[in-house]
């Protein structure tokens, strides 16, 4: 049966915290702070937290520093997912994927429907793998950060979740 087992030592991860936004503040990103709220009363610990502009350079940027950071083995951002102008996280990370996560976004998105309907069509959440640092790429709002965190993330970067799970595999990413 799928879940936690009790039994098996945790391993804390090493997380980044990005929010993409042209508007939010650190007094004001509530996304963020529900990230790094949870991050750490999981367990894990925050490494970075940074907030950009909705902007494919910066954002590469910023993601490409923390891939190549031995402290961080998963990138979690939120914002710039939905379909206006603005929002260009998919097209700023997406490119340094060494392999995409397919069922994550399948995953989210039945996991959103629960909560908001059809209007999931709206996000376009992503995730992947770059250079043996898992990135996760979580709508800006609220509501999307707790159910992308609180009913996949979060499993999935518990080593004692079974019958697999991410922290099992990040010794053995970059074989080749």
């Amino acid at each position: 049966m799928p879940g936690i087992d009790k039994n098996l030592n945790f391993k804390p991860v090493n997380i980044a915290v990005l929010t993409v936004s042209d508007t939010r503040t650190a007094a004001d990103d509530t996304s963020g702070d529900i990230l790094v709220q949870r991050i750490q009363r999981a367990g894990h610990k925050l490494s970075d937290r940074k907030i950009v502009r909705d902007d494919i350079s910066i954002i590469r940027e910023t993601v490409s520093k923390w891939i190549d950071a031995p402290d961080i083995d998963v990138i979690i951002s939120t914002g710039g997912t939905g379909l206006t102008g603005r929002d260009v996280t998919p097209e700023a990370i997406e490119p340094l994927f060494d392999k995409k996560i397919e069922g994550f976004s399948v995953i989210f998105h039945q996991v959103s429907y629960e909560s908001v309907g059809v209007s999931t069509l709206q996000s376009r959440a992503t995730a992947g793998l770059a250079s043996g640092t898992f990135i996760f790429a979580l709508p800006g709002s609220n509501g999307a950060v707790k159910d992308g965190w609180d009913k996949v993330i979060a499993m999935q970067l518990d080593s004692r979740h079974k019958p697999c799970n991410m922290v099992e595999l990040l010794p053995r990413l970059m074989e080749k």
